[in-house]
């Protein structure tokens, strides 16, 4: 399956992701890859909790992490990567009438899809942010992230779920691992995204997307 990822400079229009019959298919679920505009990283919904797919938790691409007992859901409301800077709050993510993602407005703050799990609940969790946007965005740095690194996620409900870094991958626009980034876990799970690669003058695309991938290592601090 090919997934279409959009991207593109600031100055052209804000792109989205379509939830195509195809990606329907998929874990018979709506699932999505990641829409990056020069702008933005974002994302889709993962496949829902009944569906079978590709997990990371079952991939050997894929290094887990230490169990740790999952939290009832909560919104996020803050997301922090010491390593690379990062102080964010968080802002919703929804879908559209159309059936498309709507990216964060702006470089800042990045944005967490709600249809998902929230962070600390099982499942993959979805984080998405630009790379920049008239200047370098939120998640300007996260290529710099590595294996090991910890993830600090403030809820609503004043819960801190902290997460460790347990793979970071760059993938071509035309191949995302859809199964790998949204299939189901059997414990709590978060991935980042944003563009990756290099930018396509002609096109106006960046041609890769970045994925850091963690799992609960702390349910709160």
């Amino acid at each position: 399956m090919r997934h279409h990822i959009v991207s593109s400079r600031p100055r052209l229009a804000r792109s989205k992701v379509m939830v195509t019959a195809a990606s329907l298919m998929l874990a018979t679920a709506t699932i999505g890859a990641t829409a990056c505009s020069g702008q933005t990283g974002a994302s889709v919904a993962p496949p829902d909790s009944s569906s079978v797919s590709a997990s990371a938790s079952s991939s050997t691409d894929v290094r887990a992490s230490p169990a740790a007992v999952a939290l009832s859901r909560s919104r996020p409301v803050r997301l922090q990567i010491a390593t690379i800077g990062v102080d964010t709050p968080l802002m919703d993510l929804g879908l559209g009438s159309d059936g498309t993602l709507n990216v964060p407005p702006g470089g800042f703050p990045a944005g967490w899809y709600t249809g998902g799990p929230t962070p600390g609940e099982v499942g993959p969790a979805v984080i998405a942010g630009h790379i920049d946007m008239k200047g370098p965005g939120v998640f300007y740095k996260l290529h710099s992230v590595a294996q090991g690194d910890r993830v600090t996620v403030t809820r609503a409900d004043g819960s801190t779920p902290v997460f460790r870094v347990t793979l970071v991958r760059q993938y071509a626009k035309d191949s995302f691992p859809t199964g790998l980034v949204y299939g189901n876990l059997d414990h709590a799970g978060l991935r980042l995204i944003t563009c990756g690669g290099t930018f396509n003058s002609r096109t106006g695309h960046y041609e890769d997307n970045l994925v850091v991938f963690a799992d609960l290592v702390v349910p709160s601090k």
